[in-house]
């Protein structure tokens, strides 16, 4: 990328200084509408490239900032991708669930602190400007799902849906794979819930609110900042702020049970705003609430710490230092039990805001649980049996 400093490798514990190839690095992003400003190598190839900065577009005053080439525009790209099986299975005590739903493998919505980005490595993609780029659709997740809940081992519990990769992110209006899914959950009257940042949701209204009047589903929309300007930067494809709670609200007068995540908090950019979040929230009817303190698994950290550069380079050392400060010295701690939560005095002081503010505005953290015991298994040959 001509204009564009090599970009460093910043270990865990490297001490908060400013890079040492920090001059000339250009401002604002470097591809148009993506929140990762580059792609970092796979950690599975065995062949390495790195970019490296030849002082082309360099100011003439080592003062000046690198006015550095426009924007590049990159297309998305979607593949079929040929899995022959849709529910994926954990043993996290992390999160409330064991099986899962991802119709898509990376995501188009491009924020750029996403902790599933190290997963497009696994097909042999960066987890930067490729994960939210060229993207891999499951046209027949709805038939290999009617299979899966057709076998006679299967035992039904509740279905996450958005654990990975956002279910609504924009190719969903045509591809249409999470409504399909959605019409097979609620042909058997199996329990799903869903996370999302999208508005698109609404669009499925009329599955999902027949359901939530069985105890069937409940939504979740990350809303990580009310901010417009910070969620275009931050996260370039997702919804706006205002439409996401326009989604919590028509979602909630359907009837469905809808959470509010403040989900991550990134501290030095939107931490101030956790309460104002979820008064916001709450008034268009949500009440379920949660947050998550950002963390930075894997190449995220180099793409954050990138970001930070182009967009608020001076507050990089202090947010950067107060996520070390989070997570024991580290920017992430993989470890159960401890990646979802923040430590330290910033950490505590986190938890009190938001259980101060989740009692006062009558918010509850732990949902009702989804009903399982409607469940009906589809016929073997795809056709729906019946009750009696």
């Amino acid at each position: 990328m001509t204009g564009m400093d090599p970009v460093t490798r910043i270990p865990d514990s490297t001490p908060l200084d400013p890079w040492s190839n920090h001059a000339g690095r250009p401002s604002g992003p470097a591809f148009r509408g993506r929140g990762a400003g580059f792609n970092p190598p796979n950690r599975y190839e065995t062949i390495r490239r790195d970019p490296f900065f030849d002082g082309w577009d360099a100011p003439a005053d080592p003062g000046e900032a690198a006015a550095g080439p426009p924007a590049a525009s990159v297309p998305t790209t979607v593949t079929v991708d040929a899995t022959r099986t849709v529910i994926a299975r954990n043993d996290s005590p992390d999160v409330g669930f064991d099986r899962s739903i991802n119709p898509y493998r990376g995501c188009e919505h491009g924020c750029v602190y996403c902790y599933a980005r190290p997963s497009h490595a696994w097909l042999g993609l960066s987890p930067g400007v490729d994960f939210e780029t060229r993207l891999f659709a499951k046209p027949e997740a709805a038939a290999l799902l009617r299979q899966e809940l057709a076998r006679p081992s299967y035992a039904c519990a509740p279905i996450a849906m958005g654990t990975n990769t956002d279910p609504y992110q924009p190719v969903e209006r045509e591809r249409r794979i999470t409504r399909g899914i959605l019409k097979v959950l609620s042909d058997c009257n199996h329990p799903v819930t869903i996370v999302t940042k999208s508005a698109l949701i609404e669009r499925d209204i009329d599955i999902l609110a027949p359901m939530a009047e069985k105890g069937l589903t409940a939504a979740a929309l990350s809303v990580t900042t009310l901010e417009g300007q910070v969620a275009r930067a931050m996260e370039p494809r997702a919804a706006a702020p205002v439409r996401r709670l326009a989604a919590i609200r028509s979602l909630s007068e359907a009837g469905i049970p809808v959470r509010v995540m403040v989900a991550p908090v990134v501290p030095g950019i939107t931490d101030h705003e956790m309460e104002s979040i979820l008064e916001a929230a709450r008034d268009a009817g949500a009440s379920l609430a949660s947050y998550i303190v950002l963390r930075l698994p894997g190449e995220v950290k180099d793409l954050f710490a990138d970001w930070l550069d182009a967009h608020y380079p001076d507050r990089r050392n202090k947010v950067l230092n107060t996520i070390r400060s989070l997570r024991e010295g580290r920017l992430n701690n993989a470890e159960w039990g401890e990646r979802m939560v923040g430590k330290g005095a910033f950490g505590k002081a986190l938890d009190l805001r938001f259980a101060m503010a989740a009692r006062r505005l009558g918010l509850k953290r732990e949902s009702k649980p989804l009903r399982t015991d409607l469940f009906v298994k589809p016929a073997r040959d795809g056709r729906q049996m019946n009750l009696f």
